[in-house]
């Protein structure tokens, strides 16, 4: 058995401390956990799309979780596409980058292949949005009969596969029609995302949508919109065992 903790939404920065004090709690809570590795699926940072300390300061503290670390970028650490103040661009990515390694990658298991995706890039049209795509095409093709699981920050959608435009809540529906697409091709087994605040865990069309709750703050309905899933802080344990999975929302 393979144990991956999720976190997601930790707001971490050096100056701005308002979340600093969930740190050492989620620190002693993973260690508890035994996992042999830890996904962190973005917003990171308070403001690393635009402070570099931010993004230093983060990667320094992912260093000393107790496994090994792979992280996804959220809109706070890259911007985010077509944003008209902090849009994500060449030299954002390659400041996460510097810092956090690829923001696109893989991981095999026993029985699975792992990938973190960038879903800043979806709608953006930089020419790594269309390199991403095909690297994702290519590992899924060349998985040799491992089940699938991606890992990304923004959610493919928030009340159905079919929905209009979301805003700033979930990936466009353009390139949302690309992603589901290949979630059907190649049997996608479990999508985990964060950016929501929320934690929820439901299926469409067998693939399992699961999204982690923020290692770091709540947002009250006054700030978002009516949506499912529960308001807490939180992470997600997987339990990853031959083709199967067990999925604990904490």
């Amino acid at each position: 058995m393979t144990r991956v903790v999720q976190i997601s939404d930790t707001h971490l920065s050096p100056k701005k401390t308002h979340f600093a004090g969930n740190w050492k709690p989620l620190l002693a809570w993973i260690a508890a956990q035994r996992p042999d590795l830890v996904v962190h699926t973005g917003d990171v940072t308070v403001d690393g799309a635009d402070v570099e300390e931010d993004l230093r300061h983060c990667a320094e503290l992912l260093r000393s979780l107790p496994a090994p670390v792979l992280a996804v970028p959220g809109n706070h650490d890259v911007g985010e596409p077509g944003h008209p103040h902090q849009p994500v661009n060449e030299e954002r990515l390659d400041r996460w980058r510097r810092h956090f390694g690829p923001d696109w990658w893989s991981r095999d298991l026993e029985g699975w292949c792992l990938i973190g995706l960038d879903s800043m890039l979806f709608g953006s049209e930089l020419e790594d949005e269309a390199r991403q795509i095909a690297w994702l095409e290519r590992t899924m093709a060349e998985a040799g009969g491992r089940r699938i699981a991606w890992f990304t920050h923004q959610p493919l959608f928030v009340e159905g596969a079919d929905e209009e435009d979301t805003g700033y809540w979930s990936v466009k529906p353009r390139p949302r029609a690309i992603l589901l697409d290949m979630v059907r091709r190649h049997r996608v087994a479990l999508v985990a995302t964060g950016h929501l605040h929320r934690s929820h865990d439901r299926e469409v069309e067998s693939c399992r949508f699961v999204w982690g709750a923020s290692s770091g703050f709540v947002v009250g309905p006054e700030m978002q919109p009516a949506m499912p899933g529960e308001c807490r802080l939180g992470a997600v344990v997987y339990d990853f065992e031959g083709a199967d999975v067990s999925v604990t929302r904490f």
